[in-house]
């Protein structure tokens, strides 16, 4: 566990480690990448925030560590949502706002971001 000298700092830091861990693990990514497992679960969130009416999104927000949250949250404009989207919109979102390229492509990001 890392230690900020403040537990709830140090328990969403854990918290959100471990799911960033896991979407490596996914993908078979050394910790080195960590930046790309960062951009999957950002671009994700982002798009399913942007999906959902306020309430929605306020009520998964509230399921989140406060580190992830606060990723969900950033840039949230709530006057612009929901926005309808099909799969395919949905998808072109998060592949705009995550450039890197993954093997198995973006259904497979999703399912690991989701699943973490």
């Amino acid at each position: 566990m890392v230690d900020t000298g403040f537990a709830a700092f140090s328990t969403t830091v854990d918290r959100t480690n471990r799911v960033l861990k896991e979407i490596e693990s996914a993908y078979g990514w050394p910790k080195e990448r960590r930046n790309h497992s960062y951009a999957a679960l950002r671009a994700v969130l982002h798009a399913l925030r942007d999906r959902l009416s306020v309430d929605e999104a306020a009520q998964l927000a509230a399921q989140f560590p406060v580190l992830i949250r606060g990723i969900y949250y950033d840039g949230w404009d709530p006057s612009r949502v929901p926005q309808r989207m099909d799969r395919d919109e949905f998808m072109g979102r998060v592949r705009r706002e995550f450039s890197y390229d993954v093997e198995g492509g973006m259904p497979s990001d999703l399912a690991a971001v989701v699943s973490a």
